[in-house]
């Protein structure tokens, strides 16, 4: 079993990936693979809705973060962890810029396959950022995996979010729930029923 944690702060190894980290450690005494890529701090293009992917099986956009999480994907992930510091109530705007790419273009990979969101932040907006992100896997069938709180971590400056006990723990027991799920989780539902969509202008 293996688990994909995208950090998506442009600081590779500040507190977004502190907290990731603690998630990855954790599920790995839990006999889970991980592997953790950072979005870093190059631009992010954002989805045009060209449709290709839906052509070819990938994004239009040859960048080496997007096929970094196809590699990933393609491999055969069993799980996924987003995670983002706040900007203003939100999810870093990079992030959600390869989000919708790659739940777009690869939204048929992961359904079904347990997801869940951190967030990071200074002192407020993490719930909005928090709800923000989780609404990729809701609409994707993919189960959310919880915690014993929302799963957010407070702390400004590098390293500060290791001082977050409280936080710390919740990525501890989000990384045991995930693990636990991940063990009880066999096969898919069974749903014949044909995709509805319904368009309201025609």
């Amino acid at each position: 079993m293996k688990v994909l944690l995208i950090n998506g702060s442009p600081r590779e190894r500040g507190n977004t990936f502190t907290a990731l980290n603690e998630v990855a450690l954790t599920l790995n005494a839990e006999g889970v693979d991980t592997e953790i890529i950072s979005i870093g701090k190059k631009a992010v293009q954002g989805c045009i809705a060209c449709g290709m992917c839906g052509r070819t099986g990938k994004c239009t956009f040859n960048d080496e973060l997007y096929y970094k999480v196809l590699r990933c994907v393609k491999d055969g992930i069993d799980g996924l962890i987003i995670g983002s510091p706040v900007y203003y109530g939100g999810p870093n705007g990079s992030l959600c810029a390869l989000l919708d790419r790659v739940f777009y273009s690869l939204g048929a990979d992961l359904q079904y396959k347990p997801g869940a969101s951190v967030v990071v932040c200074r002192r407020g907006g993490a719930s909005a950022a928090f709800d923000r992100l989780n609404k990729y896997f809701q609409i994707m069938n993919m189960p959310l995996v919880t915690s014993q709180y929302w799963n957010m971590v407070y702390g400004q400056t590098p390293g500060q979010a290791a001082q977050d006990e409280e936080g710390m723990q919740t990525m501890r027991t989000l990384a045991r729930n995930m693990a636990w799920m991940l063990k009880s989780l066999q096969g898919r539902p069974q749903n014949n029923e044909p995709r509805a969509w319904t368009n309201f202008i025609r």
